[in-house]
């Protein structure tokens, strides 16, 4: 009877294939089936797989043949991974197959992996936490063919006015441009952040006012996530420190001074 190994569902980061986690490269070193999601994800991020290792590229199939492909290799005692892009729990539709997999009685595990939001923040120099300005991030999308929560839609998160990174959307600049306007104010930075990470990578600082035409003439219409928030705006001059690293402040590990 053949051994059975646990389908794992890993994160591959938001393309650098060095930005995976060394439980993920591990896990792709080990697989003798690797499915990955090739829509999104450039092959490149499989290279940690072995020679020998079948890869499938599921862009063009749907949930049953994804399933029945993980589900084939279980049984046949393969180790098998479910490549996803960034990190699997974030717009990934991992959850139906998961649910799809425990129906079969077949065991999995999830490697969590680098979200293209903190890909970007790393190339920008940025932290999306500044005292005094924003302590929040949020994480969205705009609604198109897959529909968002009313109680989610971008005008009523903007309107917190916290650190944004606005994800699938870039096909809707020009309306995404409007609502960011009415948060931030239409002069306020913005950042377009182009395949980060990746061949091609391309940062671009615009304003709600221009994001549509700027995106336009980048010739950027998906692949990208846009950033927006006060943090954006902080320069070296208008900084708050924070009380972490402050030498008054006291806390269990330090007295102040």
């Amino acid at each position: 009877m053949n051994e059975k190994h646990p389908i794992m569902f890993v994160g591959s980061g938001p393309g650098d294939p060095e930005l995976i986690t060394v439980k993920g490269k591990n896990a792709l070193e080990a697989a003798d089936l690797v499915v990955y999601a090739g829509s999104l994800a450039p092959k490149d991020v499989v290279c940690w797989a072995r020679p020998d290792a079948v890869l499938e590229n599921s862009a063009s199939m749907h949930l049953d043949q994804i399933v029945e492909l993980l589900a084939n290799g279980y049984s046949e005692g393969k180790r098998v991974v479910r490549l996803h892009t960034g990190d699997p729990s974030l717009y990934g539709a991992i959850f139906e197959q998961m649910v799809e997999l425990r129906r079969r009685g077949i065991p999995y595990e999830v490697v969590p992996g680098v979200t293209a939001a903190f890909a970007a923040a790393a190339r920008l120099g940025l932290e999306y936490t500044l005292p005094d300005v924003s302590q929040t991030l949020i994480l969205t999308r705009m609604a198109g063919r897959t529909p968002v929560p009313e109680f989610e839609s971008l005008e009523s998160l903007a309107a917190h006015k916290a650190s944004m990174a606005v994800y699938l959307s870039a096909s809707m600049a020009e309306r995404m441009g409007e609502i960011l306007a009415g948060a931030y104010g239409k002069d306020s930075p913005v950042v377009v952040a182009y395949k980060v990470s990746q061949p091609g990578e391309r940062i671009v600082w615009t304003t709600p006012e221009k994001l549509a035409d700027t995106m336009n003439d980048e010739k950027i219409d998906r692949h990208a996530l846009v950033l927006a928030g006060k943090v954006l705006e902080v320069t070296e001059d208008t900084l708050q420190y924070s009380k972490l690293y402050d030498r008054t402040f006291s806390h269990g590990f330090r007295k102040g001074q």
